[in-house]
């Protein structure tokens, strides 16, 4: 539903921007497609923050406007002259957007998600990897945590959390009434899913919009990010445990997990175990086979709608509304590029003066602020490309080697974005379940999340 007085204020900051006489925006010879893009800019970051309007219907709007304004197929009659015409974008440039090499990474995904839940490859496995964490509460959560994590580096954080709590549901019958540790357990999903999610490109959107500006000589493949990521995600949940113990004690001594599941024969079945360990190996042994990580996730995409794994139907369970939000993120970061725009905001603050340090810390702070109010693609959506112009910036004035350290920062600094219910879609699901509160979820959020960033602030001036 519309909420009419928020969306009012964002369309008023928009038209303000766009109508307002170009020397009272404090950027140096902006020119009117420029000024155009700015005000489109300002509208998306205002209806991501606020979401008077769902997110993904946002990211359509970008790309409406992007086509209406500021491609060469756009209203002619707001053309005034041949130099603002040479400046419009091909409207094919902004469409592109839609079908982006990271547009099929999540679709591949999203086909390994269907078909494992379909099968049930992924309660199975939950089941199997649970049973050698016995039945002490502590490592119950220890074994859910590693499980949630390792699912959500190649999952969905949605999907992976959607089921853990379904697994999660028979473990929490056990637990008495009021003991704090069912909080904890309820709490170790949400965090091990923000957390998994770093691991792999794919694991979470900020992933894989930073791999959209980390190409030619910055380019990182599926094995080097999962060098940087995972080490990164098994200290963050071993530091994440130790404090949901600490804050959520349980008082029981045992628990007496009943998962009754048992792996399909079916031949679809074995497709769908033998198509996802392919495609995880397909992943990792990049170097040797010469495909990168976009044109393998389609592979299982292509295998699964041959085979009749994934119907019509099971079409219909991606999340669309994920790819649209990405989509319009692609689209903004293509129309700041293209027109200039990008660098314009970038050039307009002296980075040469500031210590490169200064630099990280402001954009990671930044960026964490930002992903606990809205959600973490939009954030890095509107950051990544200004994070880009910044480090070219700062690589022109010998302050920095690559712009990879930077881009680094906004991807995983946005993965931060874990203290309220609204800040992660995991985090909003376990908040659902009726047993937790806000304060819990702000107590372990807070701690985990700061100590996080301080340790990518850290590890990225470190790499510098």
């Amino acid at each position: 539903m519309i909420q009419w007085r928020k969306f009012a204020i964002c369309v008023a900051l928009f038209v303000a921007v766009w109508v307002m006489p170009a020397e009272w925006i404090p950027l140096a010879e902006i020119n009117p497609i420029q000024q155009r893009l700015l005000a489109i800019f300002v509208l998306a970051a205002g209806l991501w923050i606020l979401e008077p309007i769902p997110v993904f219907a946002t990211s359509i709007t970008i790309i409406s406007l992007e086509l209406m304004l500021l491609s060469n197929a756009g209203i002619g009659f707001m053309v005034d002259g041949h130099r603002e015409t040479e400046m419009l974008l091909p409207y094919t440039n902004i469409l592109n957007s839609l079908s982006s090499p990271i547009i099929i990474l999540f679709l591949g995904g999203f086909a390994l998600a269907v078909a494992a839940s379909k099968y049930e490859l992924d309660i199975n496995l939950a089941r199997v990897l649970l049973k050698p964490f016995g039945h002490k509460p502590q490592f119950v959560m220890m074994g859910l945590m590693l499980i949630t994590a390792v699912f959500s580096m190649f999952m969905s954080n949605t999907a992976t959390t959607v089921m853990m709590l379904a697994i999660l549901t028979p473990v929490l019958a056990a637990v008495p009434h009021g003991d704090p540790g069912a909080k904890g357990l309820v709490l170790s999903i949400p965090v091990a899913a923000n957390l998994g999610g770093i691991g792999t490109p794919i694991g979470t959107p900020p992933n894989a919009i930073a791999l959209q500006y980390l190409e030619g000589e910055h380019a990182i493949n599926f094995i080097d990010w999962m060098m940087l990521g995972v080490p990164f995600v098994c200290i963050m949940l071993a530091i994440g445990w130790f404090l949901l113990c600490r804050f959520f004690p349980p008082t029981m001594r045992e628990l007496k997990i009943d998962i009754n599941r048992k792996f399909r024969t079916s031949p679809r079945a074995l497709i769908v175990y033998c198509t996802f360990v392919a495609t995880i190996v397909l992943w990792l042994t990049t170097a040797v086979h010469g495909m990168n990580s976009y044109v393998v996730a389609i592979l299982p995409l292509a295998v699964f709608t041959a085979t009749g794994i994934i119907s019509k139907e099971d079409l219909k369970q991606f999340n669309w509304d994920v790819i649209w939000l990405v989509a319009g993120g692609i689209a903004i970061g293509i129309a700041l590029s293209e027109t200039g725009l990008a660098d314009l905001l970038a050039t307009s603050v002296d980075f040469n003066a500031m210590p490169s340090a200064a630099v990280f810390i402001g954009l990671a702070i930044l960026c964490y602020l930002m992903a606990n109010l809205m959600s973490n693609t939009a954030t890095a959506n509107l950051l990544m490309p200004v994070a880009a112009a910044v480090a070219t910036t700062l690589m022109a004035a010998d302050h920095l080697d690559s712009i990879t350290p930077l881009i680094l920062v906004v991807a995983l600094s946005a993965s931060m974005g874990m203290v309220l219910p609204v800040s992660t879609p995991p985090n909003a699901l376990a908040y659902s379940s009726g047993k937790i509160d806000n304060k819990d979820m702000a107590k372990i959020g807070i701690a985990i999340s700061l100590i996080g960033l301080t340790f990518i602030i850290l590890a990225c001036l470190l790499a510098v």
